[in-house]
């Protein structure tokens, strides 16, 4: 009778657990492109977090990525401030004037998806890998055949709450190596709306939410080792029960990003949402399209090694 050695006992049960699916095996890490700052970026927005609830809800893991990383808590978001639109701008480095999705519910049937290429649409044309794990249903409106390469989004109306979305980033984590991986966590907006922004039950949802950045962070470093930058931001704020308009509180959103290359310390340049898909491009070293508004916020980060000249 044939032994298998404790490593190969280990993959072997998880071949007989993942049968319905096959064996899955971690995708090689591979080098980064040249010029890139990071060879994987993890964007993890959450929903409804004004910028002053970090510190008001006492977010730990947050403030401490602020005081490691780089930082602004005077980002904006576009207008209308709304979860959908906010997102779709975020994700395609262009205002809802140019992307077109000025709603904010699910309408896959009547409005297709976006028609603008998203983040992961321009990632996967240079040859990297992407993955998002949307926590609502109507980010379906972001997904193009083939891109994201992996995606998890809920059905109908359901939505996936901060614990399920940490089970599902570090399982996919454990079997996956995503270059770009978009992570939503939707329960500060969720208890917004129910209890009002800034309330009890809103702070708490804000720990919660910062527990499990704080998960996500150590996954993606048992997966990434020092290879990766991880940028924290929101969609909109909020206050009383609702959000929506060009005041501050709904407009103003945090900025932090941490890991490989940044350089510690508050971000003193406007920082806007359309930045944050421009930004995670540049770090990966895909070329910026020229007709996105949304820009790098290279201040953050040390200047990437210039890509070796070739050999005469």
């Amino acid at each position: 009778m044939q032994t298998i050695q404790p490593g190969r006992r280990a993959a072997a049960l998880l071949c007989i657990s993942l049968l319905a699916g096959g064996c899955v095996r971690p995708a090689a890490l591979g080098p980064a492109r040249p010029g890139a700052v990071a060879g994987h970026v993890v964007v993890i927005s959450i929903d409804g977090l004004r910028a002053d609830a970090i510190e008001a809800a006492n977010a730990v893991h947050l403030q401490g990525m602020m005081r490691e990383g780089a930082w602004s808590l005077r980002a904006q978001t576009i207008f209308p401030s709304r979860t959908l639109p906010s997102h779709t701008s975020m994700l395609t480095g262009v205002p809802p004037s140019v992307h077109g999705i000025t709603f904010n519910d699910e309408r896959i049937e009547r409005e297709g998806r976006v028609g603008v290429p998203t983040v992961f649409d321009v990632a996967q044309e240079a040859g990297l890998y992407t993955s998002a794990i949307f926590g609502k249903a109507k980010f379906r409106h972001l997904i193009h055949p083939g891109a994201p390469r992996d995606v998890q989004a809920p059905p109908g109306s359901e939505i996936i709450l901060a614990p399920y979305i940490v089970e599902r980033a570090l399982q996919h984590l454990r079997f996956r190596r995503p270059n770009l991986l978009f992570i939503h966590i939707p329960d500060p907006d969720i208890a917004g709306h129910a209890l009002g922004w800034m309330s009890l039950s809103y702070r708490t949802a804000v720990r919660r939410a910062d527990g499990a950045v704080s998960h996500i962070v150590a996954a993606a470093r048992r997966a990434y080792g020092d290879d990766v930058v991880v940028i924290v931001t929101a969609d909109h704020g909020g206050h009383g029960n609702d959000h929506g308009t060009d005041e501050p509180v709904d407009m103003t959103i945090p900025w932090i990003a941490w890991g490989k290359g940044v350089v510690p310390g508050e971000i003193r340049e406007p920082i806007v949402t359309m930045n944050t898909a421009a930004t995670a491009l540049w770090l990966l070293g895909v070329p910026v399209p020229s007709n996105w508004e949304g820009k790098p916020v290279t201040t953050a980060f040390q200047a990437p090694a210039p890509a070796a000249s070739a050999a005469q």
